[in-house]
């Protein structure tokens, strides 16, 4: 887009944006320039050493932190499965250890990442859901991380020796919603949302609702959920790979849809140093951060490798290759920040 195209889109966006956030002010000014330095900072989501992708274990989440300290990182989100931050496995005492560990290595424990879905159509499935994400927003308290990352629905993955796939998963997600209509999925993940903001709420926590498939399609879903909810502990966690659209103009209006709103952010996929010591990104990640920094966004970007890895000699990659991705990453959205630091 060029100059005067750029000025109009903008102008259209902020006319349409105000009709979204109701209250919530936008400042931006023409894309390309800089309203001031930029104060994002770059996470490691701990999925990236859950051992689920890659082969081997999982990494012991003292040892991410010190990953994330060696790679240049300024904080974690810990993933809320076993055997990271699940409530199973986080004990008050273990809480307040591994804070200390974090502390120490001067990384900030910003996060957590539930794994919930509160779309099914069984009462108590719905129930132990809601009881997960209230625990998971207790340890996040203890932890001292202000946000915790929700979704409406998560069909979860299967895993077995060399393998781990979302395929089955999802399949298992589909039949058992067939019949159902796609009100009364919204309804029931509108009332599981509503008690878990209550609890965040009490307990001081951000929730950060992504734009995640399924029953969400896109950011205006996620928009439309905070809106019903209408809870000042719902907010939002926008990220440009999961976008259906991934063009310029639609990256640009779902940043100023959600505006004030965005309080958690991740990246993904696979990154490598090229010879020259350079680390390529996807075409659309600088708007992205371009966008983020415009409407005022000052929280974490971080990144995650969840996704079937690469096959070598019939074996699926170890651990030093999530190793490669993180650093790669680390340094890759490191220097698209800086590029607004001006």
């Amino acid at each position: 887009m060029d100059t005067i195209s750029r000025r109009e889109f903008v102008g259209a966006s902020l006319a349409a944006t105000a009709g979204v956030l109701g209250t919530s002010k936008l400042a931006l000014g023409e894309p390309g320039k800089r309203a001031g330095s930029s104060q994002m900072k770059v996470g490691l989501y701990t999925i990236t050493y859950l051992g689920i992708w890659y082969r081997g274990d999982a990494l012991p989440l003292k040892d991410v932190i010190q990953r994330a300290k060696q790679y240049g990182y300024d904080g974690v989100e810990i993933d809320g499965k076993c055997p990271h931050g699940h409530p199973l496995v986080m004990s008050k005492d273990g809480c307040k250890e591994l804070r200390k560990v974090a502390d120490g290595e001067g990384i900030e424990i910003y996060g957590l990442a539930g794994n919930n879905d509160f779309s099914s159509p069984v009462t108590e499935h719905r129930e132990a859901q809601v009881l997960y994400m209230r625990e998971l927003i207790r340890c996040a308290s203890e932890l001292g991380a202000s946000t915790v990352r929700a979704f409406l629905a998560w069909p979860g993955v299967t895993q077995h020796p060399q393998l781990a796939s979302y395929d089955a998963a999802k399949a298992m997600w589909e039949a058992d919603h067939r019949g159902y209509s796609e009100e009364e999925i919204w309804s029931w993940c509108r009332d599981g949302m509503a008690k878990c903001a209550g609890y965040a709420s009490d307990y001081g926590v951000t929730l950060a609702l992504q734009n995640h498939t399924p029953v969400i399609r896109d950011h205006k879903d996620v928009l439309r959920m905070v809106s019903e909810v209408n809870s000042p502990s719902l907010k939002v966690s926008l990220d440009a790979y999961i976008m259906p659209d991934k063009s310029p103009q639609a990256i640009r209006q779902a940043a100023l849809d959600v505006g004030s709103l965005q309080a958690l952010c991740h990246f993904g996929g696979e990154f490598k140093r090229e010879a020259d010591g350079s680390v390529k990104g996807p075409d659309y990640y600088p708007l992205f951060v371009q966008s983020m920094h415009e409407i005022g966004y000052t929280g974490y970007l971080g990144y995650e490798l969840c996704h079937e890895l690469p096959k070598v000699n019939g074996q699926t990659v170890g651990i030093e290759y999530a190793d490669q991705c993180a650093e790669a990453a680390a340094a890759y959205m490191r220097g698209l920040i800086k590029s607004y630091a001006a």
